[in-house]
């Protein structure tokens, strides 16, 4: 297959999509054999074989940070051809809309080179076979330009580069391939058949998937027990350690549109606060009336009026690596979506739950960490961070009162948000048990992620991006 007559193009050159990494790939390193090609005349010449943690042909080679990729490289030549050499690269590159790709990793390795002293030894003819083994490092250098954003600097190299004027290190990022995104993180492997001065390289580059490891570190050993022995969960009361406490955070509207109310909410999130994909968060909502309010506690405890959300936060460009929430981001560089809400009930599986009680109410929650999403990471032109936002409460009869603005946010384009905390998302869950549901039976979980909200670069800009992710 050739395009204008010289530079052939790969069988296989799809973006992953995001969300495929993380629910593809197997605990066996090794466990499929792919192979990717490029044809003349309907004859396959040049062939790329590679293992990968795929489960099969239909899915794009996948690795984990610290695996090795090996392989082999195949030729088949009809005719004696005079080739310079063949090179097998291993490619990590950024790209926001309507700019040009940026390379952070650029790790090759020579797989055949001709005798230089024997001008014979450059022609080829028949079948060759050559292995290859390439490791990633777990670290790149990435260099800083002022006004430009960022491009790579020493690509591959160990974090003690990092003492470089300008340059830091960062963890590898995993790939990012969403349909509309403003930017994008790819990884592929480059087999270069080098054709001299004069005459096009002929290359074959398929994409593959990068998944970093990252997991939580333990949870508290109430926590532990309670999933082992598939108990209870212990609350905040008795087991502080497993438990962050945010509150009292009032709630202040109008009932019925005759009088206000305020009632003192208290949100417990179990930490730590870093979860893996496929788990769940455990919550609990304590809601005080201090004058007794019962008709308002039973109004705002019911479960379908607590509103907390996941949100991913996605910001581009130069930003991306400013790790503040307090600062205020630009409309253009900075997209926030929703991509869970958590779901409560009244009956408690919490042991020592004190549920109803004169004056006071504790409802039960927990929110779905789900399987394609993608972990949290903070890199050059685009990083991807994830909080859990409560929003004012919504139920029948109840009208909010408008946030102070010494209460709600300024440094996100929502501002309607009692709490926002910051959280993790981890490819991998901690040694042991992963975080389970709670939930009673019959629950309905609601859908979460909008991936057409990230749209703001595009509205603007280049729309040659936009079948990356299909």
């Amino acid at each position: 297959m050739q395009n204008q007559g010289q530079i052939e193009l790969p069988a296989y050159s799809r973006r992953i999509p995001s969300a495929a990494a993380s629910s593809i790939f197997s605990v066996d390193p090794q466990r499929f054999e792919h192979s990717f090609h490029l044809e003349r005349k309907g004859r396959k010449w040049l062939t790329l074989y590679v293992r990968s943690r795929s489960r099969n042909a239909s899915t794009p080679p996948v690795f984990l940070e610290g695996d090795e990729i090996s392989g082999r490289v195949e030729l088949d030549l009809e005719r004696a051809e005079n080739i310079k050499g063949i090179t097998i690269t291993v490619q990590g590159g950024t790209t926001a809309v309507g700019q040009e790709e940026l390379l952070f990793l650029d790790v090759s390795q020579p797989i055949w080179t001709p005798d230089p002293r024997k001008k014979s030894s450059e022609k080829l003819e028949g079948q060759h076979s050559w292995n290859f083994s390439l490791t990633l490092p777990r670290q790149v250098v990435v260099s800083q330009l002022s006004g430009s954003g960022f491009e790579s600097g020493s690509r591959g190299r160990s974090q003690s580069s990092s003492s470089t004027s300008g340059a830091l290190s960062f963890s590898l990022p995993p790939n990012f391939s969403e349909r509309a995104s403003p930017a994008y993180i790819d990884y592929k492997l480059v087999v270069t058949v080098k054709r001299g001065t004069f005459k096009a390289n002929q290359i074959l580059s398929p994409y593959f998937a990068y998944v970093p490891r990252t997991s939580p570190p333990p949870f508290s050993r109430l926590r532990q027990r309670a999933y082992r022995t598939n108990s209870a969960l212990v609350g905040p009361e008795g087991d502080p350690e497993g438990w962050k406490i945010i509150g009292p955070i009032p709630i202040r509207g109008t009932l019925f549109n005759s009088r206000q109310i305020e009632v003192q909410c208290t949100l417990a999130i179990a930490t730590p606060l870093l979860y893996p994909v496929k788990s769940h968060v455990p919550l609990l909502v304590s809601l005080v009336s201090r004058d007794g309010d019962e008709q308002a506690l039973d109004i705002l405890a019911s479960p379908s009026a607590i509103k907390l959300f996941l949100f991913r936060s996605m910001a581009t460009g130069s930003d991306a690596i400013i790790d503040d929430d307090s600062i205020k981001r630009r409309s253009n560089n900075f997209f926030r979506e929703r991509m869970g809400q958590a779901i409560f009930w009244t009956e408690s599986s919490f042991s020592q739950a004190k549920g109803m009680e004169q004056g006071r109410r504790q409802i039960q929650g927990e929110i779905e960490i789900k399987q394609g999403l993608k972990p949290s990471f903070i890199f050059p032109r685009l990083s991807i961070r994830y909080t859990l936002d409560l929003l004012p409460f919504e139920a029948p009869g109840f009208q909010s009162s408008p946030l102070p603005s010494s209460q709600s946010s300024s440094s996100v384009v929502e501002r309607d948000i009692l709490h926002s905390e910051r959280i993790t998302i981890t490819s991998q869950p901690a040694p042991g048990f992963a975080p389970k549901s709670y939930a009673p039976p019959g629950y309905e979980r609601p859908s979460g992620g909008d991936y057409n909200r990230s749209m703001g670069m595009l509205e603007n800009g280049n729309q040659r991006f936009y079948h990356h992710g299909r």
